[in-house]
């Protein structure tokens, strides 16, 4: 790597308080969603195998259900006050909601209000893991430049992955040896209070002080208000196909995480006779063949342009998807399902390495909405598609309900990334032209010494 291409002290900061933080975010919000086996009999009321799975799916929703207010909320802020402002504050939320966690009493105690007040922390648990991971990711876009951008963006998924990895084996620890688990949710709250705190010595972003000084400066050159309504710069509008295409490769991941972990959990419990705690484990194993997949892949990015990973990857997943139902019909024992969850998680429908890219097809003071929007959205609508979905789709066409659901959402990610690869083409072409044009004046008009 050439000198130009080292991290400044600044960012070095940058990177590992952001890092830091996201590993906190989601271990705390990773901490219910696969601890749900076992807190959903606390917090929710005994039915049926069938009824527990809709509980199931309602308790894995309300984390995500609201993420499109939050991305209102939050993409706001972050494009008109700063990155810097709204990382804070969605750290420090995080926290309130884990101290509420870990001090609620039990259905057993306190009836269904116990099951309302889980839902709304779940809810705000979403809202601010959201405004999180997007931050830090669009934070570190905009502080680092191509091609160490798209190893430590992409590590920043990385790092999320392993706050998975940590809070499952906890999760763990609380099931097999008897630790208390409320313990843990203080510890995470504890931890996130700091760690918003830290948070505050981080510098604003580049790009959004130098589009914020150009704004200034034109408001200060030009008087006559319908120039500044004219202006290129100030209205600059949103593409459509753009929005969309970020939205369908964001659609991904919900996708194959919801089948990887949860469905086969549900598997393993259904067809295997695992207890809660043997699924929780299980899925220990899963998650750190997750984070290692996902180091592979940021450390790929040094050396392949992502577009490559990122098609690669999406070739085996679709075979992996066509043959799922007989793979999954001859499958018989807890191994088999581990390699099986072991390749979705690998070579899923996933954005990273290719996040810078989608950014900067947006204009700054969008940017932050449009992006945090785009995830938030495909996360609500994906996980209440795939959660209630998959319980029927299984129940009516057995396996096959997993392709009806899986292909569609493989292929509009597909479709996604594709139109960004356009979008870099033309660019590519455009500069080209440029610079060709540019050595034409110079041949045709020398300067003279």
């Amino acid at each position: 790597m050439s000198g130009s291409n080292k991290l400044n002290k600044q960012q070095r900061e940058a990177v590992g308080l952001l890092s830091i933080g996201t590993f906190l975010e989601y271990f705390d919000l990773m901490l219910y969603v696969h601890m749900a086996v076992l807190l959903n009999e606390l917090f929710f009321p005994k039915t049926d195998p069938f009824t527990a799975s809709l509980i199931s799916a309602f308790s894995f929703c309300s984390t995500f259900v609201f993420r499109p207010l939050g991305a209102l909320i939050f993409g706001y802020i972050g494009d008109t006050i700063g990155r810097k402002i709204t990382i804070i504050i969605t750290t420090f939320l995080m926290a309130i909601s884990c101290l509420v966690m870990a001090n609620l009493p039990t259905y057993a105690q306190i009836g269904i209000t116990a099951s309302w007040i889980i839902t709304v922390c779940r809810m705000v648990q979403g809202m601010s893991s959201m405004g999180e991971i997007v931050g830090a990711e669009l934070y570190l876009t905009e502080m680092i430049k191509p091609p160490k951008q798209y190893f430590i963006v992409t590590m920043i998924a990385v790092v999320s992955v392993f706050g998975t990895v940590v809070a499952l084996a906890v999760a763990s620890l609380v099931t097999s040896f008897g630790f208390e688990w409320r313990l843990a949710f203080w510890v995470g709250a504890g931890v996130a209070l700091i760690g918003s705190v830290a948070r505050t010595s981080l510098r604003e972003t580049p790009d959004f002080i130098n589009a914020k000084r150009e704004i200034t400066n034109r408001l200060e050159s030009v008087v006559d208000k319908d120039a500044i309504d004219q202006d290129v710069f100030m209205q600059t509008k949103i593409d459509t196909k753009t929005t969309l295409s970020l939205f369908l490769i964001n659609c991904g991941w919900p996708g194959c995480f919801y089948f990887a972990y949860v469905h086969c959990g549900n598997v393993l419990k259904q067809n295997f006779g695992f207890s809660s705690e043997e699924v929780i484990h299980h899925n220990l194993i899963v998650a750190i063949i997750q984070l290692l997949g996902f180091l592979c892949t940021a450390w790929l990015s040094l050396k392949i342009h992502p577009f490559k990973i990122i098609r690669t990857k999406f070739y085996i997943f679709l075979l992996l998807i066509l043959i799922s139902p007989y793979l999954l019909s001859e499958i018989n024992s807890s191994l088999g399902l581990l390699l099986f969850q072991a390749f979705l998680v690998l070579f899923a429908c996933e954005s990273h390495p290719g996040v810078p890219i989608y950014f900067k097809h947006f204009p700054v003071f969008k940017r932050y909405t449009q992006a945090s929007m785009s995830y938030a959205v495909s996360r609500a609508a994906m996980y209440i598609i795939t959660s209630f979905g998959l319980v029927y789709l299984i129940k009516y066409f057995e396996h096959w309900g997993l392709v009806v659901l899986m292909l569609p959402i493989s292929i509009g990610f597909m479709v996604g990334v594709n139109y960004f690869q356009s979008l870099e083409d033309g660019m590519k072409q455009s500069a080209h032209s440029k610079t060709v044009s540019d050595q034409l004046k110079l041949k045709q008009n020398p300067v003279e010494n």
